[in-house]
């Protein structure tokens, strides 16, 4: 009963996060917390901890998300290959935007080994989601403050892609979200004319979303658009791409 509630409560909440609503998604991840602790579930105490440490990344507490997943990662033994995973990638996102790169890549490196350990059939229902396209674009995305770094695309447009081309159509959001990130990753130390294609299919098919938070990763892409707009094209997306995020 705890964990079915906490799941619930879990789901809820990034739903909450997912529109904006902050402290209802607050509420709601402590409730799932609550839960796990109360039924002794790891598993779910695992997730809890990782929405909470992603929520508190999207409002700039990096270290709060820090010591978040790093607490999740107590007695990660206890989890599933693909809860390791999960937290895995998530602490290598957060080392990644503290600078600390090297570390970053290495804990890529660990979550892509145990995803290669995955047995899906052991997995609790909350990891469900958690496929390899999943994977593909969580790493990619813990991977973009080394690629900006290098001023290349590489390895994390390479895993954007392969998101893009992997999620199916159950999953339009994470596709979305995947195809934004790889345009402002072009947009930025890449092809801008590429950009341009793939943000154009992105504000369309976040115009059915009703995210706040996808809106708020198109904004980021006008924002790299900037320096590019002296291309007609890249200035025709910037123009559609502020209409459609209007309300960040």
């Amino acid at each position: 009963m705890f964990e079915a509630v906490g799941n619930l409560a879990g789901v809820v909440g990034f739903s909450a996060f997912d529109v904006g609503d902050h402290d209802a998604a607050a509420r709601c991840f402590r409730l799932s917390l609550w839960c796990a602790e109360q039924g002794g579930s790891w598993e779910l105490r695992a997730a809890a901890l990782a929405d909470m440490a992603r929520h508190a990344i999207h409002r700039g507490r990096l270290d709060d998300a820090l010591s978040l997943i790093e607490f999740a990662q107590v007695r990660a033994d206890r989890l599933t290959a693909t809860g390791r995973t999960v937290i895995g990638v998530l602490h290598a996102r957060l080392l990644a935007m503290l600078g600390r790169h090297d570390e970053a890549r290495a804990e890529v490196d660990r979550a892509d080994a145990h995803f290669a350990e995955r047995q899906a059939a052991s997995d609790p229902p909350w990891l469900a989601y958690y496929d390899e396209a999943e994977h593909a674009g969580s790493t990619a995305r813990a991977l973009v403050p080394l690629a900006l770094a290098d001023k290349r695309p590489g390895d994390a447009a390479e895993r954007l892609a392969m998101a893009i081309r992997l999620h199916s159509d159950a999953y339009p959001r994470s596709r979305a979200f995947s195809r934004a990130r790889l345009a402002t990753l072009y947009m930025t130390v890449g092809d801008p004319y590429e950009a341009v294609a793939l943000g154009r299919q992105a504000v369309a098919e976040a115009a059915v979303l009703h995210s706040r938070r996808m809106n708020e990763e198109l904004h980021t892409l006008m924002r790299a658009s900037e320096r590019h707009l002296a291309i007609p094209e890249v200035a025709d997306l910037s123009h559609c791409l502020a209409s459609a995020t209007s309300d960040v």
